[in-house]
């Protein structure tokens, strides 16, 4: 049981560090410190190799498992077979809960909701669209933090952040909006703007 607890340990590590850079965004959001959101941005490169190192150590947790199951004497005791389907339980709740984690940047979206931003005349002669360069994006959980921040500011129009082209379209009104405002709440997410 000893062995089967460490990889169970160890499979919520890397499952969860795997996501990391993509949990942390929605929970800068919801804590309201937007400043964080980048914070672990530079485990998404190692996003594969945690991937793949948690699905081993699932496999070969569940190969203990059933094979403990298999090799044991057949066993008229009600506390051993007890045991064994608990354990078997808490393998199969973990790996569910391991692969949620893994799987969080395809939902991560779904959990805070932008307020498109603020509601304006857009038939206004003084509005502009520009896009952003931004770095640092990997997943949609930083879409939405860039989204959330940006559309907080008067005079912003409309958000749309995407990762996969790493930058941020936002129309906004001249007269109640700078660029430079634009940048700063960026920033304050913690992703930088490339020029």
């Amino acid at each position: 049981m000893k062995l089967s607890f460490k990889l169970i340990i160890t499979s919520i590590v890397t499952g969860v560090a795997a996501s990391l850079c993509c949990i942390t965004p929605i929970l800068a959001i919801v804590a309201g410190v937007g400043g964080m959101a980048s914070l672990f941005s530079w485990v998404e490169p190692l996003r594969p190799y945690l991937i793949v190192v948690t699905l081993i150590v699932l496999i070969i947790a569940w190969y203990v498992q059933l094979k403990a199951k298999k090799s044991e004497p057949n066993c008229d005791c009600e506390t051993e077979k007890n045991s064994k389907t608990s354990s078997s339980f808490i393998l199969g709740f973990i790996t569910v809960f391991v692969g949620l984690s893994l799987s969080f940047p395809y939902y991560a979206n779904y959990f805070i909701t932008t307020n498109s931003a603020n509601k304006m005349d857009v038939n206004s002669v003084n509005w502009n669209q520009t896009s952003f360069k931004i770095e640092g994006m990997t997943c949609s959980g930083c879409e939405v933090a860039i989204e959330k921040e940006v559309a907080n500011l008067v005079g912003v129009i409309s958000v749309d952040a995407n990762y996969d082209k790493s930058n941020a379209i936002v129309k906004f009104d001249t007269l109640k909006v700078s660029i430079k405002e634009i940048e700063k709440a960026i920033s304050k997410t913690g992703y930088q703007v490339v020029k």
